[in-house]
């Protein structure tokens, strides 16, 4: 499935994900990995089967950080080395200023695994129902259809989560997070495209807007359940 260059269950404490497999790490490569702990432990403590793998080279069209499935484990999957996309997504960032953003895209992550391990994935909550906007009459577009309608409901799902997340354990960064992502989503999300979550982030342009349960993967849903509303 991947290049395994490591794979660790969910890293034990700050000092492991600075220091594990050091030797085969790239600076970027441990700071992203420190940026992304916080989720992680949190993840652990659900806790969420999680293994953490870095890839020794990205490909074409990786992404820097990815979640997988395999053998009912979730994989964060880092694809640095070799790819544009890593410094593109943080283009014009200070440095100092982007561990609430890796941080973030870290949680956007482990929504997908907590979905997955909750059996939900591509399921609508209860009281939803599938509707479709489809027209055509070949079977292979309709299917094509409604399986970007499926992941662009999970991708804004997990957007709402990583904003949550930030609410939460950066309060003072929210609206910076807020309008990196609604930034980053205008400029890469084409229309109705499976990465269109333009509708679920404008909803959280207030913060105070998401659940008080303290807990992100909750704390999302009904401003996701607006969203599909609004979506379909």
């Amino acid at each position: 499935m991947f290049k395994f260059l490591f794979a660790a269950a969910c890293l034990g404490a700050a000092s492991q994900a600075a220091s594990a497999a050091s030797a085969d790490l790239t600076a970027l490569e441990k700071r992203w990995l420190l940026a992304s702990y916080p989720v992680l432990e949190y993840a652990r403590s659900l806790p969420l089967a999680i293994d953490v793998v870095v890839q020794p080279q990205a490909g074409p069209d990786d992404v820097p950080l990815a979640m997988g499935f395999d053998q009912g484990r979730c994989k964060l999957v880092l694809s640095l080395r070799g790819n544009p996309e890593a410094e593109k997504v943080l283009a014009g960032v200070a440095p100092a200023e982007q561990g609430e953003l890796i941080e973030a895209m870290a949680a956007h992550e482990i929504a997908h695994c907590w979905r997955y391990a909750q059996g939900a994935w591509h399921v609508l909550p209860a009281g939803f129902v599938e509707v479709g906007e489809e027209s055509a009459a070949d079977p292979s577009l309709l299917a094509a259809s409604k399986a970007m309608r499926e992941m662009r409901r999970e991708e804004g799902y997990a957007d709402l989560v990583a904003l949550a997340w930030i609410h939460r354990n950066h309060p003072a960064d929210y609206a910076r997070v807020h309008a990196w992502l609604d930034k980053v989503r205008a400029v890469q999300a084409v229309p109705r495209s499976g990465h269109d979550t333009r509708v679920w982030v404008k909803l959280a342009a207030d913060g105070s807007r998401f659940g008080s349960a303290g807990k992100p993967f909750e704390d999302a849903s009904a401003l996701w359940k607006d969203g599909l509303v609004s979506d379909d």
